[in-house]
């Protein structure tokens, strides 16, 4: 029995023969590929943007898909920005996650609050978001594009597991109790102090 192994991309080799059919073809490649580590980092952050995206997009239509029509939570919406070739955020009671190519190497996750009217006490940000964090793009052996974290290594589907939760735990919308609830509790709270006791 053979144990046959099947390369996972293998794009670059059509790219290698269809430039070793055509000279002019090769020239031209030449040119425009690989224009050293710069060009590297830039083609490698759309592409990991692109699959960041997929990942949440896949998130959301699962998540979304167990609301049962809206009645059990709100449903997160995915919007493209237009500020680079693949930002985009997640949207959700009135906040925002941004997904954004911010500098050369660099994607930016960061939350925002959206607001039509001026700012109130209640139109903030939940008092445990996590200030902005950033992966950074980095040079590896042979070419290769690697992207780090807090130090560490990290992969596209860690890094979309972890903010699709966090943004799903942020946007969760806090059940305010009713009316008729808290004159009942301040009643309770009345007759029990008349009787020298407390609910604290």
């Amino acid at each position: 029995m053979s144990n046959q192994f099947t390369p996972k991309f293998t794009g670059w080799i059509h790219e290698m023969a269809r430039a070793e059919s055509s000279p002019e073809g090769a020239m031209i490649e030449g040119l425009t590929q690989r224009n050293g580590p710069q060009q590297i980092i830039e083609e490698n952050t759309v592409d990991f943007l692109t699959d960041l995206r997929g990942d949440f997009q896949e998130y959301t239509r699962i998540f979304n898909g167990l609301t049962e029509g809206g009645k059990k939570f709100a449903e997160i919406k995915i919007f493209n920005l237009t500020q680079g070739a693949a930002d985009f955020m997640l949207y959700r009671n009135g906040i925002k996650l941004i997904v954004a190519n911010t500098a050369h190497g660099v994607i930016q996750f960061s939350y925002n609050k959206h607001s039509i009217s001026a700012p109130t006490a209640g139109n903030t940000l939940p008092s445990d978001v996590p200030p902005a964090e950033e992966i950074l793009a980095q040079i590896g052996v042979f070419g290769t594009v690697n992207w780090i974290c807090r130090g560490e290594k990290i992969d596209s589907e860690q890094v979309s597991r972890y903010f699709f939760s966090e943004f799903v735990r942020l946007t969760r919308e806090q059940k305010k109790g009713k009316p008729n609830q808290k004159i009942l509790l301040d009643q309770i709270k009345a007759l029990l102090q008349e009787q020298g006791l407390s609910l604290e």
